[in-house]
C-alpha cells in the first residue's frame, strides 16, 4: 500500500474522491495539479498542505498564491503543462493517481512513468491517444499502472491470481446512459441538460455526455485492449442499467467472474492506491438484498454510433484513436457550448477519422505525432462544423 501520493486533477470528480479516500486512509498528499477552480484548490492544499500545487494558467497561479499567503506551511506555486508535469514527477510521491480529463493527461502522465512513479490512471485517453506510447514504457520500466475506471478496476480484480493465457474475453458493462432504449430520430433534440441527466452515476460533463453518447464505453473498450492486452473483438460490451456488475471476465474453460459493488469510484480509487493489501476504508456497502433485478442486454450500436466508432479506431490502430478522441473531446465542448446538436457529435467524430484515414495515417506515432494529430483535428473538425473563431 502506497504511503504518498501526488494527484492530477484534484479538484474534479475523481480528484475530489481521491482525497476522500487519502484523508480515509491517512495518505500524505505530496503535490496537487488542477485546472481553473482555484477557490477549491486553495481550501485543498490548506487541508492536505502539498509541497507543490499547480494550475493551468500563470493568472491562475498568481491568485493561489494570495490565497495561500500565510498559511503556515512551505508550498511551491506552479502552473501550465510544466506545472502538471511537476506534480506527476515530484520526488516525495510513492504513486501518481492521473485524473486529468481528456488528451491533456498525456504528457504529464509520461512524466510521472519517466521518473520512476507508478499511475493510478483514471484518464483513459491518456490510453486511447498514447497506449503505444505509454504501455511500453511501463514495461520497460517495471512500472504499476493501476486502472481506476470502475470497470477496468472491475476486470484487473477478476484477473488477480488468474493463470497466464487463461482470459478468453473480457464483459464490459455499460450504464447504457440516459437514452438507453431511444431511437436515433428520436435523439435529434436532445438538450445538453437532458444529456447530463445520468441515471446512476455522478460525474464531469464530458465524461457524462460520452456516457450519453456510448463513446465513453468505446473509449473504455479501447483502454481495456491495452491495459488486458487483448485485440479489442475481445472486449464484449454488456449493457447493466443498474451499474452493481462493474465488469465481467470470462476464462478459457467457460467460468465466469464478476465484480459487484455500488455505483461508488471510491472504492477503486481505494483498490488502486491500497494494492496488494485489502483495507478497510470509508467506501458504500454492497447489499444483495437492496440492490433489485439485475438485467443485461446488448448495446445499440446503430442508434449509439460512437460506439462502433471506437471499435473501427481500436481495430484500426495506430494514429486513428488519438484522432478519434481530439474529434469527441472538441465535439463535445462544442455541445456543451451550444455550439451544435446531440447527433453532431458521432457525425463530426466519424467525419475526422474519415479525413485522416484518406490524408494522414500514421502506424506507429511517437508522441509528437500525437499531439500534433490532435491539434490538427481540432482545427479541421471547428472548420467542419462552422465554429471556427
Amino acid at each position: 500500500m502506497v504511503r504518498s501520493l501526488s494527484l492530477l486533477g484534484s479538484t474534479g470528480s475523481i480528484g475530489t474522491q481521491t482525497l476522500d479516500v487519502a484523508r480515509s486512509l491517512g495518505l500524505r498528499v505530496e503535490a496537487l495539479a488542477a485546472g481553473r477552480n482555484v477557490a477549491l484548490l486553495a481550501e485543498q492544499a490548506k487541508e492536505f498542505r502539498p509541497r507543490l500545487v499547480s494550475v493551468a494558467t500563470e493568472s491562475g497561479a498568481a491568485d493561489l498564491r494570495g490565497r495561500l499567503a500565510g498559511c503556515g506551511f512551505p508550498v511551491e506555486v506552479v502552473h501550465g503543462l510544466d506545472g502538471a508535469c511537476a506534480v506527476a514527477s515530484c520526488p516525495g510521491a510513492e504513486m501518481v493517481v492521473a485524473a486529468m480529463v481528456g488528451v491533456a493527461g498525456l504528457v504529464p502522465v509520461l512524466a510521472a512513468l519517466e521518473s520512476g512513479k507508478g499511475v493510478s490512471l483514471a484518464n483513459k485517453e491518456t490510453l486511447v491517444a498514447g497506449g503505444s506510447i505509454v504501455m511500453p514504457l511501463v514495461r520497460a520500466k517495471g512500472l504499476a499502472l493501476h486502472p481506476v475506471d470502475s470497470e477496468h478496476s472491475a476486470i484487473w480484480q477478476c484477473l488477480w491470481g488468474a493463470p497466464e493465457k487463461s482470459l478468453s474475453r473480457i464483459l464490459l458493462t455499460a450504464s447504457g446512459g440516459p437514452f438507453r432504449g431511444r431511437d436515433r430520430a428520436s435523439l435529434a433534440g436532445i438538450g445538453v441538460e437532458q444529456a447530463l441527466a445520468h441515471p446512476t452515476w455522478k460525474m464531469g460533463g464530458k465524461i457524462t455526455i460520452d456516457s450519453a453518447t456510448l463513446m465513453n464505453k468505446g473509449l473504455e473498450v479501447i483502454e481495456a485492449s491495452w491495459l488486458f492486452d487483448v485485440p479489442v473483438d475481445r472486449v464484449t460490451v454488456v449493457v447493466h442499467p443498474q451499474s452493481v456488475v462493474h465488469s465481467m471476465v470470462e476464462f478459457v474453460d467457460g467460468s465466469v467472474l464478476a465484480q459487484f459493488g455500488r455505483p461508488d469510484m471510491k472504492l477503486p480509487i481505494q483498490v488502486a492506491l491500497s494494492y496488494p493489501d485489502r483495507v478497510a476504508g470509508d467506501c458504500v456497502r454492497f447489499d444483495p438484498f437492496d440492490c433489485g433485478p439485475l438485467t443485461f442486454d446488448r448495446p445499440d450500436s446503430k442508434t449509439f454510433r460512437c460506439l462502433a466508432l471506437a471499435y473501427e479506431a481500436g481495430r484500426t490502430g495506430g494514429s486513428l484513436p488519438a484522432v478519434m478522441n481530439s474529434a469527441n473531446e472538441e465535439a463535445v465542448a462544442l455541445f456543451l457550448a451550444g455550439r451544435i446538436g446531440f447527433l453532431d457529435i458521432p457525425r463530426l467524430v466519424e467525419e475526422s477519422m474519415d479525413r485522416h484515414m484518406a490524408a494522414g495515417f500514421v502506424a506507429h506515432p511517437d508522441l509528437e505525432a500525437v499531439l500534433a494529430l490532435d491539434a490538427r483535428t481540432r482545427t479541421e473538425l471547428a472548420v467542419s462544423a462552422g465554429t471556427d473563431r
